[in-house]
């Protein structure tokens, strides 16, 4: 069948819309017609090639549809059924196997490798091959041939244009706090950079009953949004030094937890300085390969603290997104607050407003 769908040709090149061939479902693999997918900072580092998928390619990876049809070994959806896409995973390593699909072995070559584990890609254009299947989606295409696995169905009476952003980003920063900190009522956590992902992270510290959540950006327009969702507390790291301010917020102790959605080492060396005695800073960030961060060893020794690096929230997505459907629905996770549409043919507005703080989690709406 024919598809219209956002094609990203070579490296750093703006997305451009064409007409694609899709090919028939796979055997583990469902058809899902696209209602809505979010814009992710990987789908632009992948555009970049920072993390190499073969191009020309079709990205995306936070897709919410319907599913039109199914191969003969699905058994967890049927046609109709309305879903979220989230990452895929090859289900047989060890680590899928004890419940950290996030985590597969295999992930890169199920994210990232652009082809089917035979070599077949399932887009192509008058005969030539184009990546699909990334993250087992690749969603800015009206259609997709989905792995099983990165299917989670969601209830019929939650509006699937708001959903697509909870399977990668916001499921990552609410994972990260929910899943991975898991911090006491009451303690201290700051997230820095407040895009979707430490929005995420922010409203998930909420419902945790942190009592002190600090946000740290460049925008005062994003730390305007974090205050509304949850934060009590925010730093314009521009304008003010973040280290003291963090101190002073906890009376000198330092902070409990720390989320970095940034990966901009000098901000991970403030955070580990603002770190209380026994912290933890998770990262959450992506960076290029070779990035690294310098840390002084006597000091550190003495504060006991754990850094720790998180994907995907740390989460099993078929049993965390539900949660957060079900918290927002509560009002208690009310992440279409940070969303802002556009249609597939304005995809590269959405990629610009993303990157300079215009929008906080653009959404591809078909």
């Amino acid at each position: 069948m024919n598809v219209t769908a956002a094609v990203v040709r070579g490296k750093s090149m703006p997305f451009a819309v064409e007409e694609l061939e899709l090919d028939d479902p796979r055997p583990d693999e469902v058809r899902v017609r696209m209602v809505a997918t979010g814009v992710c900072h990987t789908d632009a580092i992948v555009r970049d090639q920072v993390y190499p998928t073969p191009l020309p390619a079709v990205l995306g990876h936070e897709g919410a549809g319907v599913v039109e049809a199914v191969g003969s070994a699905v058994t967890s959806l049927v046609p109709g059924d309305h879903v979220v896409l989230s990452a895929a995973s090859c289900g047989v390593c060890a680590q899928c196997l004890s419940g950290n699909p996030t985590y597969c072995e295999n992930a890169y070559d199920q994210c990232f490798g652009g082809r089917r584990s035979d070599g077949t890609t399932s887009l192509s254009s008058n005969g030539e091959a184009v990546s699909s299947h990334f993250f087992g989606q690749s969603s800015f295409a009206t259609y997709a041939n989905v792995v099983e696995r990165s299917v989670v169905k969601v209830p019929h009476d939650v509006p699937l244009e708001k959903l697509g952003p909870l399977g990668c980003g916001l499921q990552t920063g609410a994972g990260a706090v929910l899943n991975e900190l898991r911090p006491e009522a009451g303690t201290s956590l700051v997230v820095f950079g407040a895009g979707a992902v430490g929005s995420a992270a922010i409203m998930a510290a909420k419902v945790a009953g942190c009592t002190t959540v600090v946000a740290v950006d460049l925008h005062d327009s994003r730390l305007d949004l974090a205050r509304r969702i949850g934060a009590t507390h925010t730093i314009n790291s521009g304008s003010a030094d973040v280290v003291s301010e963090l101190k002073k917020i906890t009376g000198g102790k330092g902070v409990d937890f720390v989320v970095d959605t940034t990966a901009v080492p000098a901000l991970l060396t403030q955070a580990l300085d603002a770190l209380a005695i026994r912290g933890t800073i998770v990262l959450v960030g992506a960076a290029a390969s070779g990035t690294t961060v310098p840390f002084e060893i006597g000091d550190s020794l003495l504060k006991g603290w754990t850094f720790k690096t998180v994907i995907e929230g740390s989460s099993v997505p078929q049993v965390f997104i539900p949660r957060l459907v079900e918290l927002w629905q509560q009002g208690r996770f009310p992440f279409d607050a940070l969303v802002k549409t556009y249609e597939l043919g304005a995809i590269n507005e959405a990629f610009a407003d993303s990157a300079s703080g215009v929008a906080i989690k653009p959404v591809v709406v078909f």
